[in-house]
């Protein structure tokens, strides 16, 4: 248990560099420099980060154990399954991304509007943007992350718990850290007009989040759910600047409420339009292009093991960043595919996009709780072999030439 704990403890940590996390951390560390010569604001908001970080988590972690619980066979990321919370995390970060570029503001009062230097998001915003960073954190899984999590799901409850807990720890004690030290804060650059060019800057992220997310959503419910996400995208962008106008005409003393009333009744036509998402697909089609790709399943795992060709196990998810990082650095290099040639590997894809119990419950018996999982079966039929979560092609090839090498 201290073992695990350690290593939830240390996923935690390197999550923060993962890709998925940055558009949201981007936004943490914007907070951090304004308040760099404001010692209470910035403990304060540090602590609130931490406190949106473990809440957020532990929710997440009940909802996953309960479902557990229940029957289902879920893991990390389980909630990115849903095509209407994909569709909403695009709209977020489409709205944030307009926040940063001066369209509307969020939490300012009227008369601080545009000021940059006066502005706070308070630790109510710090909280809101820990909670945001723990569902945007959970398309990628970390390095140490994975037995970490697999073992939550085995333990019982209350173990389980606290394995999510050291993970929200490791997660948060970057920014909480240099929040409370001094001494670490001092490494921080100084807050000057560059902070106004820099927050229009990182709206990119932010909009870059929400192209993924699109994508993500035309594999999951296809072009008609895409249809939907960016006619309420239009209406989205239309809301935020008719909220930006009536917050400008407030500060004029002018007439603001029809226009504020109007804005709202934007908003909730983006609802009702997200409530109405065609269902989901039956599948999120084919990641890898590495080889000739089969489905997986598990009759087909049965079927072909132990004939004297290996099979590659492929568990990912379109909406599984470490995934796809992993299908363009290695699995769809020319040295791999010439590799799986080679050996006669039979290569599967076991696509988890959208809910399928199966996939789930096959990740669970390794041991994992979320994706990238890859497995190497070998040509004998002996024990598979998982390899580790980010990939090479060296580590590909060194595996499927072991399992190889004992062909019946």
């Amino acid at each position: 248990m201290p073992a695990t704990l350690a290593a939830a403890f240390l996923g935690g940590l390197i999550l923060n560099l993962m890709p998925c996390v940055f558009p949201v951390i981007s936004l943490k560390a914007f907070g951090l420099i304004r308040h760099v010569h404001d010692r209470r604001a910035a403990r304060v908001e540090g602590l609130a980060f931490l406190a949106g970080v473990v809440v957020t988590m532990l929710l997440l972690c009940a909802t996953l154990l309960a479902a557990r619980a229940g029957g289902a066979a879920v893991g990390w990321g389980f909630q990115l399954q849903s095509p209407v919370l994909i569709a909403t995390l695009a709209l977020v970060m489409l709205a944030l991304a307009l926040n940063m570029m001066g369209v509307f503001e969020i939490g300012l009062a009227a008369q601080r509007l545009g000021n940059l230097s006066g502005s706070r998001s308070g630790p109510l915003g710090a909280a809101l943007t820990g909670a945001l960073a723990i569902v945007v954190a959970t398309p990628c899984t970390a390095p140490f992350m994975a037995g970490a999590v697999g073992a939550a799901l085995l333990r019982p409850p209350a173990e389980g718990v606290a394995i999510f807990l050291a993970l929200a720890l490791g997660f948060a004690a970057p920014f909480t850290v240099v929040a409370l030290v001094p001494a670490c804060a001092r490494l921080l650059p100084k807050p000057g007009a560059w902070m106004a060019t820099l927050k229009h800057v990182l709206a990119f992220p932010m909009l870059g989040a929400a192209a993924w997310l699109a994508w993500v959503l035309d594999r999951q419910g296809g072009s008609a759910a895409l249809g939907a996400l960016l006619a309420a995208a239009v209406v989205l962008g239309l809301a935020a600047w008719v909220y930006g106008l009536a917050q400008r005409r407030q500060i004029a003393g002018v007439r603001y409420r029809p226009l504020l009333g109007f804005a709202v009744l934007l908003v909730a036509g983006v609802g009702v339009s997200l409530a109405g998402l065609p269902a989901t697909s039956a599948g999120g089609g084919t990641l890898a292009r590495a080889g000739m790709p089969v489905v997986w399943t598990p009759h087909a795992v049965a079927a072909q093991r132990g004939h004297g060709k290996p099979i590659f196990v492929n568990f990912t998810a379109s909406w599984c960043i470490t995934c796809q990082v992993n299908d363009r650095a290695a699995l769809s290099t020319t040295v791999v595919q010439e590799a799986l040639a080679r050996t006669d590997t039979i290569y599967m894809v076991a696509d988890s996009t959208t809910y399928n119990p199966e996939i789930d419950q096959a990740i669970n018996q390794f041991g994992r709780g979320g994706l990238p999982v890859y497995v190497v079966y070998p040509a004998d039929g002996g024990a598979p072999v998982l390899l580790p979560q980010l990939l090479s092609p060296d580590i590909v090839v060194s595996a499927l030439k072991k399992a190889s090498a004992n062909k019946s």
